[in-house]
């Protein structure tokens, strides 16, 4: 129980980590990466969904994307979308394809971007926070209806903690990299 308790709690810590890491890709950086259209939803067959499902991403030069609707009836609808996101892109429909041009970020832009990212990351900071909080509280709760020990129980809140730690380094690890990607000119 106490040690299925914190394999659980890592499991949840690793499915933040990687929400964290899709969230970071969305994040233009000046550089065309088929990841930045992953939020963006398309109104198409009367329903909205998701760019994955209606059409290819590809990067085919590094200030390009170039997106391929499936069914070509779909250009205009892909473009709106992308338009009236918040990307701050320009698509332009071009036969049965949709080109969108990424511009260079300004320095002022880059710095809003980064304080993005940093709200992320605290963001994901507490959530990693309170998956330790939930398995501290199962295991106190175990100890007190005399299913661990005191001695048990000291030793798995170490063992918690030094996992939390270590999530919380690569979310950090993670914001120093993306950081860097985006403040390159």
């Amino acid at each position: 129980m106490s040690n299925e308790t914190i394999r659980e709690s890592s499991r949840q810590m690793d499915r933040n980590l990687e929400a964290i890491a899709r969230e970071f890709n969305a994040v233009r950086t000046g550089k065309a990466s088929p990841a930045i259209l992953d939020t963006v939803s398309v109104d198409a067959y009367g329903a909205s969904v998701p760019m994955k499902q209606v059409a290819n991403v590809s990067a085919p030069e590094p200030q390009m994307l170039l997106v391929q609707p499936y069914d070509p009836q779909l250009g205009a609808a892909i473009a709106k979308a992308i338009q009236s996101s918040d990307l701050g892109l320009n698509p332009n429909v071009d036969g049965n394809v949709v080109r969108v041009s990424i511009p260079a970020l300004t320095e002022e832009r880059r710095k809003d971007l980064v304080k993005v990212l940093h709200r992320m990351t605290e963001e994901g900071r507490v959530a990693v926070r309170h998956s330790r909080h939930k398995a501290k509280s199962d295991l106190e709760k175990s100890e007190r209806d005399g299913d661990l020990g005191e001695d048990e129980l000291h030793r798995l809140l170490d063992n918690l903690q030094r996992l939390t730690d270590s999530h919380i380094t690569k979310l950090d690890e993670m914001l120093k990299a993306k950081e860097a990607e985006l403040m390159e000119v």
